[in-house]
């Protein structure tokens, strides 16, 4: 079970906020406290937005250089490999495999087919946006 950054964050801020909460001061004085924590989470969260945003621009870049490449290999391999781990995923479902698969395969699947959508849906979106006049 993964834990999402938004909560990673809030936990990390909560202890501090208890703090405040704890705080022998007016309540005025203590909700101050309260706003620039809060206005500190927010810009940790704007970082990680920011972050994550130019993560996946790269890997959108990565997987639209690979795909206009000359070299077929360089150009078909991505879809080669989820082509060969659906195969497995298929033979796998229907007990045809001599061996079940393994965790790691299954992690390995959802992390290539997970990489694979989420590149093409960034390289599809960002076509789209380019293409669409801008007021």
């Amino acid at each position: 079970m993964s834990i999402g950054i938004t909560e990673l964050i809030a936990g990390i801020f909560k202890p501090a906020a208890e703090l405040i909460d704890n705080l022998h001061t007016s309540t005025e004085e203590k909700l101050e406290q309260k706003r620039l924590l809060l206005e500190v989470q927010g810009r940790a969260m704007d970082r990680v937005h920011e972050y994550n945003t130019a993560l996946l621009e790269g890997q959108a870049r990565i997987v639209n250089s690979e795909a206009k490449s000359e070299h077929w290999v360089t150009a078909t391999w991505r879809p080669i490999v989820m082509l060969g781990l659906f195969s497995l995923v298929m033979l796998d479902s229907f007990g045809w495999l001599p061996n079940r698969l393994s965790e790691e395969a299954w992690l390995l699947l959802q992390i290539g087919l997970g990489g694979y959508v989420v590149g093409r849906s960034v390289e599809k979106g960002v076509k789209t946006y380019r293409e669409k006049p801008h007021v």
